[in-house]
């Protein structure tokens, strides 16, 4: 984390070196929307989980997902997004911001970062379609007040529409470690085509507990749903009603000196305009990005799925030969970056590797895959050849922190959405064929999931293992405290955080990282030792944990 801070405090201060005019024009930019109508009606609420606005409305499902319905131009999708959903919305800016203050405590430092916002950000809005930028700014006018002070609301939400792509560069945040893959033909139980995919994008609790499913009628393009927070236009994971559905994976990046276009807007772009795998590789050729990231295509009228991958420097599309499946984590794999030396560091050092492996063993497993088979495999907690590697490890494929796991039939356009916590509550279903054509809702029963083909809750939510993974959340929040303050635990603390989640890693390191820091060499030698058996998450981790071990055989001999 320090070294985050340090990084993000260093571009700050190039920043404030070569600040100029295209700051002042960003920060007044405004987007035309004289052309579009605007009347919109006033919200109507019919209880704390039911709003009304004309033939729109916000509801929350009885697996506590919100769903929404907009239709309209971009301004009045902007607008009715932002009335409807005006409680989520401040709730989720309000996250974002405490996220800033944890990150950046000092006032000096976040004057400096607001600063470098501006300077980094001072490109995107010539990035951004006029289109996406009118339904931005219809939803800034539903933004909260009191936080004028990081930018005005316009400037502020297309800023949080690249924390996704920051998170991205800021590997050392551990914000992602996404895992997707599709299958179709043989090695479906009808032969259609079932997507699976992990959106592991953590930025702690309180963030992923008002996820929106949204459903968009746009004017123009195609209608689409996709799975979404307060605020967000962008889509992560969504499906269109011509069955083609997009989903995004992390690659590795360079901390980019300037923000163009956001991953999630050109994977809306996709998902609004696009119908088969031809269409999106074209949009996304259009569009400069940032970041890396794969875009995982799947088409219900190509009856395969690909993987777009996009980078500031390079562009890749990789299919399949000869096979009826494709796999996802967090690195390249088209021809275009075969000689990528940061892929190639990455496929070494991180996890990504392994957790394909891992998707490669589970499918091989399970030769027709079923929706419940799916959500059985972005639900799996263990490593290779079924270990034990410890819950919250990031070579599993369920890491124990995903915002949302989610499930696509393109072919019959439905989609399962998962409810929290993680992947283990109920999958809600959707029927794209009958929500996009239904006239009217009836407003006593606005729900618009098809529970009977819901997926039903993981068992181990219900396990004592799992109680005693909340425990390790909990305890884990201390000993990192007591670490970085140098105080005294008590002993039974650590027995008991040792207890609660004894097959991990990280678990039995920062035990020896409490010790060492105290100068209790043996028992620190003793707990890294520990750690060292297990299944460590990367090269760099692993390299770390046996600089400490040889550091303390030399103090103790």
């Amino acid at each position: 984390m320090n070294l985050v801070l340090k990084r993000i405090l260093f571009f700050c201060g190039i920043a404030l070196l070569i600040i100029s005019c295209g700051v002042k024009k960003s920060l007044h930019e405004i987007p035309e929307v004289s052309e579009y109508e605007t009347p919109i009606d006033q919200r109507k609420k019919i209880n704390d989980s039911t709003y009304i606005l004309g033939s729109n409305f916000l509801t929350k499902n009885k697996q506590g997902q919100w769903e929404l319905l907009v239709d309209g131009n971009p301004y009045q999708l902007g607008l009715k997004t932002g009335i409807l959903t005006k409680e989520l919305f401040n709730y989720q800016e309000e996250i974002f911001v405490n996220k800033i203050d944890e990150l950046v405590p000092s006032e000096g430092k976040q004057n400096f970062l607001r600063k470098f916002l501006a300077w980094f950000n001072r490109k995107m809005y010539l990035n951004i379609d006029e289109k996406f930028k009118a339904e931005i700014y219809g939803i800034s006018k539903s933004a909260k007040q009191d936080l004028d002070y990081i930018a005005k609301p316009y400037q502020r939400v297309m800023y949080f529409h690249g924390a996704h792509d920051i998170g991205h560069a800021l590997q050392d945040l551990a914000l992602v470690g996404c895992s997707s893959f599709a299958a179709w033909g043989e090695h479906t139980q009808d032969g259609k085509m079932i997507v699976g995919r992990n959106f592991d994008f953590y930025v702690g609790e309180e963030f992923s507990k008002n996820k929106i499913i949204a459903f968009v009628k746009p004017d123009e393009g195609h209608n689409f749903m996709s799975v979404t927070w307060g605020g967000f236009i962008g889509v992560l994971s969504g499906m269109n009603d011509q069955g083609l559905s997009v989903t995004i994976n992390a690659g590795k990046s360079d901390f980019p000196l300037i923000a163009k276009t956001p991953i999630s807007l050109v994977t809306r772009e996709i998902l609004q305009y696009a119908s088969t795998i031809e269409e999106a590789i074209a949009i996304a050729k259009t569009r400069e990005v940032f970041v890396s990231e794969s875009i995982f295509i799947a088409s219900a009228k190509d009856k395969k799925a690909a993987i777009i991958e996009v980078s500031p420097k390079n562009f890749g599309v990789y299919e399949v030969e000869n096979t009826n499946q494709l796999i996802c984590s967090n690195h390249f794999q088209s021809a275009a970056y075969a000689n990528d030396k940061k892929n190639k560091e990455h496929i070494l050092e991180s996890h990504s590797q392994y957790r394909y492996e891992r998707m490669e063993e589970l499918l091989a497993m399970q030769p027709k895959i079923t929706p419940e088979i799916a959500v059985d495999i972005l639900r799996d907690k263990k490593g290779l050849d079924e270990k034990e590697i410890g819950y919250g490890n990031e070579k599993a494929l369920n890491q124990l922190l995903a915002h949302h796991g989610i499930v696509f039939k393109p072919e019959d356009l439905l989609v399962w959405v998962s409810s929290n916590p993680y992947q283990l509550g109920e999958f809600v279903a959707y029927d794209l064929k009958e929500i996009f054509t239904k006239k009217e809702f009836i407003t006593s029963n606005l729900a618009l999931s098809n529970s009977n083909l819901n997926i039903s809750t993981d068992p181990f939510l219900y396990s004592e293992a799992y109680a005693n993974y909340i425990k390790y959340r909990g305890l884990y929040t201390v000993v990192k405290k007591a670490i970085t303050t140098e105080s005294h635990l008590e002993q039974s603390i650590l027995q008991e955080f040792e207890t609660s989640n004894p097959q991990f890693w990280e678990v039995h390191y920062l035990i020896g990282l409490y010790y060492y820091n105290l100068g209790y060499d043996t028992l620190a030698l003793q707990a890294f030792t520990t750690a060292r058996t297990k299944e460590i998450t990367t090269i760099p981790d692993k390299e770390e944990l046996e600089s400490y071990i040889r550091k303390l055989k030399r103090r103790l001999n």
